[in-house]
């Protein structure tokens, strides 16, 4: 009887294999590029979408590739990236996996260079970061025009890869570049009031934002999360917003806020949350958060720049 079971369970392993091998796989960089793909490939069967940095990771900055990012993307067939330099580690994967397809969501994206946006802090602060890591602003996806040429990219690089699926994936497409033109337009009027206002930010995360919506940055705290700030370079950010007015201060929910809250005391700025939409839920949740987290982020300014 056992033998008879085993050369069951064998025959259905077999039967099932194909099928299993078979299912069609897009790998993410990080989160937003995966609810973009989640979007495109919603009640498509046989498609998974994945993310290749946990959901918790944030911006990929100085991210390093683990042994099982690349064990993902040998088992991927495409793979998904923001592009314009988020990636640092891409040359890695060429490297290792040149014939994996790579689709670039910045293909078309009129980039905003880092040093358009005025950096608190002294030059000093930053000695260590390379000129090239700061000549192009990789936070594309907060400008949702910017967001639905990526949403284009990707599809195409998908249908692609996929030709059995371009027609949902394109029907996907457009219903989700209606809702995206529609958040756009509303965006823009609920911010129409307070175009102009200064903000200081915590990141580099929102020049595409404030290009597209009318909110004008005075300052960011600190190029990359992960900078700590001396006591004189803090002595210098008071005098720097003092001079300013003291505008309104954005921390991201993502990143340590000690420096932000040490600037509120002392110069009595109030102290707003802004999400670079780097983090969130997956699955079905997912497929709205993108709308969410602007809508949230639009009303967020208006509650700050509206007093």
């Amino acid at each position: 009887m056992m033998k008879k079971f085993l050369a069951l369970l064998l025959a259905v392993l077999l039967f099932l294999l194909p099928a299993l091998a078979a299912a069609e796989t897009a790998v993410a960089s990080f989160y937003p590029i995966y609810l973009f793909a989640r979007n495109l490939t919603e009640g498509i069967e046989g498609v998974e979408i994945s993310s290749l940095t946990t959901n918790d990771v944030g911006c990929l900055h100085d991210y390093q590739l683990q042994t099982s990012d690349m064990k993902a993307l040998a088992r991927a067939d495409v793979f998904l990236i923001n592009g314009a330099g988020m990636e640092g580690y891409l040359t890695m994967v060429y490297d290792a996996l040149p014939a994996l397809p790579v689709i670039d969501a910045s293909q078309g994206v009129a980039f905003l260079c880092a040093d358009d946006v005025h950096t608190v802090a002294s030059d000093d602060h930053h000695h260590d970061h390379s000129h090239e890591h700061e000549e192009i602003n990789a936070h594309i996806w907060l400008d949702v025009e910017n967001a639905k040429t990526m949403v284009i990219n990707l599809c195409e690089g998908m249908a692609n890869a996929w030709p059995h699926h371009r027609t949902a994936l394109e029907s996907n497409r457009d219903a989700y570049l209606d809702r995206l033109t529609a958040l756009d337009a509303e965006l823009k009027a609920m911010l129409a009031p307070v175009a102009g206002k200064p903000i200081i930010t915590f990141h580099e995360a929102f020049p595409y934002f404030a290009q597209a919506y009318g909110v004008s940055i005075a300052g960011v705290i600190s190029r990359e999360p992960g900078d700590a700030l001396s006591p004189a370079q803090l002595a210098e950010l008071v005098l720097s917003m003092c001079d300013m007015g003291n505008p309104p201060l954005f921390i991201e929910p993502q990143y340590d806020d000690i420096a932000a809250m040490t600037l509120a005391a002392e110069t009595g700025a109030a102290v707003y949350v802004l999400d670079p939409i780097v983090t969130g839920p997956v699955g079905d949740d997912a497929l709205t958060f993108y709308e969410q987290m602007m809508r949230q982020n639009a009303e967020t300014l208006v509650e700050a720049l509206g007093n």
